[in-house]
């Protein structure tokens, strides 16, 4: 066996900050002391350094003196207590609200995952993987995000299968509570929710016949798309930083507690909570 140094590019405030939502969770649960193989503030370590390299789980664990299952069940707790501070919807529009926010803007991912053999009906009434995406040709999960004008993200949603298109995925995790903020706050959006409704702003689609847009569709298309391609900063901002979402092994059912977690330690490195 060999051993080596690392060095983990995060702030030490906030290793503390997570020991010590992990510290208010185990006084919830009346654990005892002394009973854990890890302290709050080993665990918040183990766990920020798989969010950041996310290294073979079985192999970290062994570097903490988990074992598999154990190294899992850690795992599992911190992304559940992290996950639990992120805003809800609500919340983040009403945060929206009261920092005068002129628009917000919407946009999916599909956050790849491994092969997931659940089964599923299509359109077409045959039988396909649910969480095959045809929109990356791969597995994952479909996650929506809401985001500031300069692309910071301020909320995201639970994960639906990759199958699902992201108007479908808006219409069950976003448009119902969106719809009354967006009278007086619109949301700029891409091609792909086209159908939404008053209030979410999308570009005009070519006309299928072989004609041209006119040139005012054309100008409010650019105006439009100039306005939200800061959008994609929201999800670079996590999968950069946060390298476990680039490839989920877990359960792709803990794709949006996952990615929630991930906000929840990005908004802390920005100073956005404490």
């Amino acid at each position: 066996m060999v051993t080596y140094p690392a060095m983990l590019d995060v702030p030490r405030e906030l290793i503390r900050f997570v020991a010590g939502l992990l510290r208010s969770e185990r006084r919830a649960r009346g654990t005892r002391k002394g009973t854990r193989s890890l302290t709050c503030q080993k665990q918040a370590l183990f766990t920020i350094a798989w969010f950041r390299d996310k290294p073979n789980i079985t192999r970290h664990g062994a570097a903490f003196g988990l074992s598999q299952s154990t190294a899992y069940r850690y795992l599992h707790e911190a992304v559940d207590v992290l996950a639990d501070r992120a805003p809800d919807l609500h919340q983040a529009l009403d945060k929206a609200v009261a920092d005068g926010l002129p628009h917000l803007e919407m946009d999916g991912k599909i956050f790849a995952t491994d092969r997931c053999r659940h089964k599923t009906v299509s359109v077409k009434g045959e039988m396909i993987d649910a969480w095959f995406s045809g929109k990356t040709g791969g597995f994952g999960g479909q996650v929506q995000m809401l985001t500031e004008p300069d692309g910071f993200p301020i909320w995201f949603s639970d994960v639906l299968p990759g199958g699902v298109v992201d108007i479908e995925a808006a219409r069950v995790l976003v448009l119902p509570a969106l719809y009354p903020y967006a009278k007086t706050m619109p949301v700029l959006a891409d091609p792909g929710y086209q159908g939404t409704g008053h209030g979410v702003i999308v570009p005009f689609k070519n006309p299928a016949d072989g004609n041209v847009l006119s040139i005012d569709n054309r100008c409010y298309n650019r105006l439009q798309r100039f306005l939200r391609c800061r959008v994609e900063r929201g999800f670079a901002l996590l999968a950069e930083r946060w390298t476990a979402l680039k490839q989920t092994t877990l359960s792709p059912n803990r794709i949006g507690d996952i990615v929630r977690a991930a906000h929840v330690l990005t908004l802390f490195e920005y100073r956005r909570i404490s």
